[in-house]
């Protein structure tokens, strides 16, 4: 079997720049609000809304550090450890319960020519599943949003970092991707925009791997946040500004009948 992985998040969807700002910055005014609203415990002191909003951020970060060294903080994790920090008690089920609204609110798009390339993979022959690092929410948000735009006829598996214990560029993640279609690494291709694609698709020994740069108009927040750990991708073995030069490109470096 021939195996093509894909990242989500600004390879297959987006958000604007500016929402992606508010989508970010909502999720620590979400935490702070509730952790505002709890109950503070025996030890506790009193803390402004901005100090709660801090805290939340600060932990927020560490998951995103985290995520760079392979390991799974989930959202409701996230939430909490700021909550034990700040001395609350406080339900991550109510964080995520407002967090799911907030991720249905968002005006997501899909990448020009997405639906086109995942159906003229699958039409092909190849085998196909996205990967997706799923610091800020549950993947399980994304899943009925990817099913109204139309990818689940075309995508056979999603693995989402907060149902693992591992990140991209953890191997273990890719493998896990690559065991529910059924194929091998030496017989896959992974398209993805950063870092953590190009050097997880190679510690997990893929035939090659496709750098794209279609959709890098990222929010300042979302850059500061993912890309600040200066990991470069120029050793991608291929690029590609389109999705469908990515199609070509894992064609030519991986055809059906070369398996």
């Amino acid at each position: 079997m021939v195996g093509v992985t894909v990242d989500l998040w600004h390879t297959l969807i987006y958000l604007a720049p500016e929402a992606e700002e508010r989508y970010i910055r909502g999720q620590a005014e979400i935490a702070a609000g509730l952790l505002s609203k709890s109950t503070i415990r025996p030890e506790g002191r009193t803390l402004t809304f901005s100090s709660l909003r801090r805290a939340f951020e600060d932990v927020y970060r560490e998951a995103v550090d985290a995520s760079v060294d392979g390991r799974t903080i989930t959202p409701g994790e996230q939430f909490r450890i700021a909550a034990e920090r700040t001395e609350r008690v406080a339900d991550p089920r109510d964080y995520l319960t407002a967090l799911h609204r907030e991720v249905e609110s968002m005006p997501f798009q899909m990448a020009p020519g997405a639906i086109e390339f995942l159906k003229g993979l699958r039409t092909d022959g190849y085998r196909l599943a996205v990967i997706s690092n799923t610091v800020g929410e549950p993947g399980r948000y994304f899943r009925p949003i990817l099913r109204r735009m139309g990818f689940d006829p075309f995508v056979e598996s999603y693995v989402f970092s907060d149902e693992l214990p591992w990140t991209k560029p953890n191997p273990e993640i890719f493998l896990t991707a690559l065991k529910a279609i059924g194929t091998v690494p030496q017989n896959a291709v992974h398209v993805g925009d950063g870092w953590s694609d190009i050097e997880g698709a190679r510690r997990a020994g893929y035939r090659t791997q496709i750098l794209f740069t279609g959709l890098t108009d990222y929010g300042a927040r979302y850059r500061e946040l993912f890309f600040a750990h200066g990991q470069g991708t120029g050793s991608a073995d291929h690029r590609a500004a389109t999705l469908q030069a990515a199609g070509r490109i894992l064609r030519s470096v991986l055809p059906l009948d070369g398996a």
